[in-house]
């Protein structure tokens, strides 16, 4: 991995960590409101300043991480896990069903990803399992693609004609030789994906259909207080800040798996 993929891994692992431990951390309370410290600027009280509301907003950034890396990682392993199981049986018996599968991915990859992901937020009750389903609704496309082309080039290899002439069946095959195989190529392109479920996340936390207040939200702070960017920036600018160096971080991991592993995302 190149430097800026080990300082990337270092960030994103700092603000796992502290969301991790935010609870155990002595912080102020994120959902507490303060009418005597409104709208207050970055200070040592206050390191990344108050809403209009007197919520500490570094508590909010810190307990939000929890929820934007949380809820995008978990839409990553869905994606993986739709995406693993389609692309093995599609690889593994080709002809019809091979057909069949790719026609429906086909259909799904002709709507607009973001669009989509908000028309299952509408049309769901709102919450977090809504958002893990949304993103993973969008993104489990690519994973069946990729792995498809994977299981292609192995179900003809010299170990699964083993496994047959033992006497395996199809299922035993699919469970115990070719997915094994398949499950570091799924790790690599979540890694590769998960900036960009970043951004999705936010965007629909911007949008008013993610994880729904009070629980904070890096989205959904930005969206709150942009009303006060002119006369309170840091209200922005910190969970903005947020976003875009988590988002930064992971495309930088992901460009070095697929440059390592040889992917084309």
């Amino acid at each position: 991995m190149s430097k800026g993929g080990r300082i990337s891994l270092i960030i994103i692992s700092i603000f796992f960590i502290l969301s991790i431990a935010s609870p155990m951390l002595d912080m102020q309370n994120p959902y507490e409101i303060n009418l005597d410290s409104i709208n207050l600027p970055p200070s040592t009280n206050h390191f990344f300043g108050t809403d209009n509301k007197g919520r500490d907003i570094f508590s909010r950034v810190v307990y939000g991480a929890k929820i934007s890396i949380g809820v995008s990682i978990a839409g990553a392993v869905i994606s993986a896990f739709f995406g693993l199981s389609i692309g093995i049986i599609s690889g593994y018996f080709g002809g019809r069903i091979d057909s069949l599968l790719m026609g429906f991915v086909d259909f799904a990859l002709s709507f607009p990803s973001l669009l989509l992901a908000i028309a299952i937020s509408i049309a769901l009750p709102s919450g977090i399992y809504t958002v893990m389903i949304a993103i993973a609704s969008v993104n489990w496309t690519s994973f069946a693609r990729m792995i498809r082309g994977h299981v292609m080039t192995i179900r003809g290899m010299a170990f699964i004609d083993a496994a047959r002439a033992i006497g395996c069946g199809n299922l035993r095959i699919l469970i115990y030789h070719i997915a094994p195989q398949c499950i570091t190529l799924s790790l690599v392109m979540m890694g590769i994906k998960l900036g960009g479920l970043i951004l999705t996340e936010a965007a629909l936390s911007f949008l008013g259909l993610g994880v729904q207040p009070p629980t904070p939200t890096w989205g959904y702070m930005v969206s709150a207080n942009r009303a006060y960017i002119l006369t309170s920036p840091w209200m922005v600018i910190f969970p903005g800040a947020a976003i875009s160096i988590t988002a930064f971080c992971f495309n930088i991991i992901g460009e070095n798996l697929s440059k390592k592993y040889e992917i084309k995302n």
